[in-house]
């Protein structure tokens, strides 16, 4: 008998993430105007109110209100009826400097020998189901909010869409773990009021089945679509209404969407969480770094599904603990204990090299607060920073010479480590 496994995803509007959101602007904009900045920021967002803290060491200088309002319109919190809008929405700051023991913990004057931000443990996770190596259940879920999101900005359709939205999949597998079909479907979309509950269900549920499914099933692989039997279950706004949504409908704060940011409860987590921390916080950093190496391994055939995990004591450069978990798919003739050796031969996992490797020390943070931190797109593009970066080049923009810099985003989803696996492991 197989089983089903569930994941879910929620949307840029929804409290959590704007108060992610924010976090990551604020983190942006210090790391803009100083990239060795250290943050560390805390969002908390209500009816009508954003509340910053948090700590930061840092050259430069920040306007958080304007940050945050930013953030707040850009989402689509743009009409006073949501009791949250970008315009009249109450900001408070609480962030002060950051504490002189974790910083002399941190900085070293050999930036080589930069020890981690704090202890832990962090996890990676790649498995072949998807084109970009990420759960079927997870990654659907994302798709979904996105694809909904995206209807609400452009605005032609499903007119009545608010931010707010949250998705659900599960997925039915056979007893040998092997995605069979898709079993269930949810999606909660806040919308504004309409004359009649009645209707309103009806024409939602709907508009999800006939322009909002279309939509996810074109930009999904062939062999994924073909899982959508003409049986699985959908359920939309399964209470009926949900006009009242958002900071307004529920308090939201940073780091509580730690299973949506990763992998939708596949594989494991080390419960850091990601949003306003900057890379010198492994919590962040090192996610990022086992994530990339997990999904090389695995698009390298080293195995079908992967988890890895690394262990950090804090002012520390080296892991304190390393290893691999194939969970029996491994297509090498080693253990798992093996291949966790080899690894740690191709990949320097101290902090310097990771922040070096990936360029962590750019305003890259933004786009990874929504959707997912994995399985995005990993692209290039040219941000406006300070004269502290290294890089940093002028332009006349208007009149005004100011600094740009191109950086890489989401730099950890790159397969650019697959022909040195491949030739490590003889494949």
């Amino acid at each position: 008998m197989g089983f089903y496994f569930t994941s879910e995803s929620v949307s840029e509007g929804h409290p959590d993430k704007v108060a992610d959101q924010i976090s990551d602007s604020l983190l942006d904009e210090f790391l803009r105007q100083d990239p060795k900045s250290k943050v560390a920021c805390e969002t908390m967002v209500t009816t009508g109110l954003v509340v910053m803290a948090g700590e930061v060491t840092t050259e430069g200088w920040v306007d958080q209100q304007e940050a945050a309002r930013k953030v707040v319109e850009q989402i689509g919190y743009i009409k006073p009826e949501y009791r949250f809008d970008f315009n009249s929405c109450g900001i408070v700051s609480a962030i002060h400097g950051q504490s002189p023991d974790i910083h002399q913990g941190v900085v070293r004057q050999n930036e080589e020998e930069q020890g981690a931000g704090d202890q832990g443990m962090m996890f990676g996770f790649a498995s072949n189901e998807m084109d970009n190596y990420m759960p079927m259940s997870v990654e659907l879920a994302h798709i979904l909010v996105q694809e909904l999101a995206a209807i609400r900005k452009e605005g032609k359709v499903m007119t009545y869409l608010r931010p707010d939205a949250k998705s659900q999949v599960t997925v039915e597998y056979d007893d040998n773990k092997v995605v069979q079909r898709i079993e269930a479907i949810v999606i909660s979309t806040q919308h504004d009021d309409f004359s009649s509950e009645d209707e309103m269900h009806k024409v939602i549920t709907s508009d999800v089945r006939n322009i909002l499914l279309p939509r996810v099933l074109e930009a999904i692989p062939a062999r994924v679509r073909d899982l959508f039997k003409n049986d699985f279950k959908l359920f939309v706004n399964p209470t009926g209404k949900f006009v009242i949504g958002g900071p307004h409908g529920d308090s939201g704060l940073t780091g509580r969407k730690i299973i949506v940011d990763t992998y939708g409860g596949h594989g494991a987590h080390g419960g850091g969480a990601f949003s306003g921390k900057d890379p010198s916080k492994v919590d962040r950093s090192a996610a990022y770094a086992m994530r990339h190496i997990a999904k090389n391994l695995v698009a390298a055939g080293v195995a079908d599904k992967i988890l890895v995990q690394v262990a950090y004591a804090i002012g520390i450069a080296k892991p304190v603990g390393f290893n691999v978990d194939t969970y029996g798919t491994a297509k090498v003739k080693l253990t798992d204990g093996q291949i966790g050796e080899a690894v740690q031969e191709l990949f320097d996992m101290r902090p310097f090299a990771i922040v070096r490797d990936y360029g962590l020390c750019n305003p890259i943070y933004v786009p990874t607060a929504a959707y997912g931190h994995f399985g995005r797109d990993s692209y290039e593009k040219e941000v406006e920073v300070s004269s502290r970066h290294k890089g940093a080049y002028i332009k006349n923009v208007n009149g005004d010479d100011k600094y740009f810099k191109n950086v890489r985003f989401f730099a950890w989803e790159q397969l650019n480590r697959v022909d040195d696996i491949r030739k490590r492991f003889g494949l």
